[in-house]
């Protein structure tokens, strides 16, 4: 028979996991009260208490009485970062997270968040969110400042990929609150600072990031490692552009990716290329021969070991590139190709740019009224959610590319400007 506590957690997560109440347990032939001591581990069962909760529970008795297979919360942690690349252990760490009766909070805040980083990598960022809003109760009950803000920034990023970037300002400012007051490190600032910077770009508030962009230029910048560095560049550029400075946006961009070499974090070199390329078919006008020569670098290390979400980040950003050099077909199938899937992994941004992109080619195939309400309904949405940057993508999409069919011989013609 387990020693207390370890039964009575071993008969909360049970009823737990049945959906039971106290009450629906206990029935005819027990207290509530006494149930409740069971489970806090202050009284010890006896046979004939553990054979009654066997059966109201309908379970056997050794699943109150033997351990779990599967649950250790440990070893399944051990070995899941120690696996080989390539090794897919997450659905046994996952169930030992589920076994685990909470005994080591640090251990199961790691666990997490290893488990939110594969779902960050798979492009599911609901399962993400549930990961996350446990790993921030840790980080409370922790209370290690380090760890609540680490929390708090991948969640932030976390509700932008989901396309909730209001909801993710909160837990972006408390980031950088907690960094702040506790000194913490230039990187753990940085990356706070940096997730706040890349909110109000999106939200509109262009002074608000600048200030921030200039703040962490001053005072984080030249204590950070070269990788970070290159990521706050990589950051402060899109709001330069964003400004509608992109002489100081692509001179920001260049020193990012000037900042590392291929063996400097091959994932983030890569990362840094896909994400330059995005910049530069989003500036005005489109710098299209750097974005097609950025991802190209980065083609040749994702087309070998890029993840699903990775190939079609790939994948849409050829598709806009194609736009803009007038390959319209080029660009419609790869449109098609991504928007037709059961499987689209792009973040909320991603997905709202590629839905652009298609609208706008119907447009120039003629289908005007059906492009046209598509790009409307893509504005009113960005504008509810008082997304103000993609919403003024979404319209200057629109107008450009009206601008575009009106003009003599524009319908059908082979080059396309302008709106990223």
């Amino acid at each position: 028979m387990l020693e207390q506590p370890h039964f009575g957690r071993q008969l909360r997560k049970l009823r737990l996991e049945r959906g039971l109440s106290q009450a629906a347990v206990v029935g005819e032939g027990m207290s509530t009260g006494y149930l409740s001591r069971l489970e806090s581990g202050e009284r010890r069962p006896t046979g004939r208490v553990v054979a009654y909760l066997a059966q109201q529970l309908g379970v056997a008795v050794s699943a109150l009485t033997e351990p779990r297979g599967g649950g250790c919360l440990s070893r399944a942690l051990a070995v899941a970062t120690s696996a080989p690349p390539g090794t897919d252990s997450a659905a046994d760490l996952l169930q030992a997270v589920r076994d685990d009766e909470r005994d080591d909070p640090a251990g199961r805040w790691q666990a997490l968040w290893l488990l939110s980083r594969i779902s960050n990598r798979d492009g599911d960022y609901e399962q993400e969110r549930g990961h996350l809003l446990e790993l921030m109760e840790l980080s409370d009950m922790i209370a290690a400042p380090e760890l609540r803000v680490r929390s708090n920034v991948r969640y932030a990023r976390c509700l932008c990929a989901l396309g909730e970037v209001r909801a993710a300002e909160p837990a972006a400012v408390s980031a950088v609150a907690i960094a702040r007051g506790e000194h913490l490190p230039v990187a753990d600032t940085m990356a706070a600072l940096m997730v706040l910077i890349a909110i109000e770009t999106e939200l509109g508030r262009l002074d608000a990031a600048d200030r921030h962009v200039r703040e962490m230029e001053r005072d984080l910048l030249p204590a950070a490692a070269s990788p970070q560095a290159a990521e706050a560049l990589w950051t402060a550029s899109v709001v330069s552009a964003r400004q509608g400075d992109h002489a100081t946006a692509r001179s920001r961009l260049e020193a990012a990716l000037g900042l590392l070499q291929g063996g400097d974090g091959l994932t983030l070199w890569t990362r840094l290329r896909t994400a330059a390329a995005a910049a530069a078919v989003q500036m005005s006008p489109p710098r299209v021969e750097a974005a097609e020569r950025w991802l190209n670098e980065a083609a040749t290390i994702l087309e070998l070991v890029g993840t699903p979400s990775q190939l079609q980040e790939l994948g849409a950003l050829r598709a806009h590139i194609a736009f803009h050099q007038g390959r319209l077909d080029d660009a419609r199938a790869q449109c098609h190709a991504l928007l037709s899937g059961e499987d689209l992994r792009l973040p909320y941004g991603d997905r709202v740019r590629l839905a652009v992109l298609e609208g706008r080619l119907m447009i120039l195939e003629g289908r005007t009224d059906q492009g046209v309400a598509a790009l409307r309904r893509l504005g009113q949405q960005a504008t509810d959610a008082r997304n103000l940057d993609l919403a003024t993508h979404v319209w200057q999409s629109l107008a450009t590319t009206l601008a575009d069919v009106r003009a003599p011989g524009g319908r059908g013609r082979r080059s396309v400007t302008g709106g990223g």
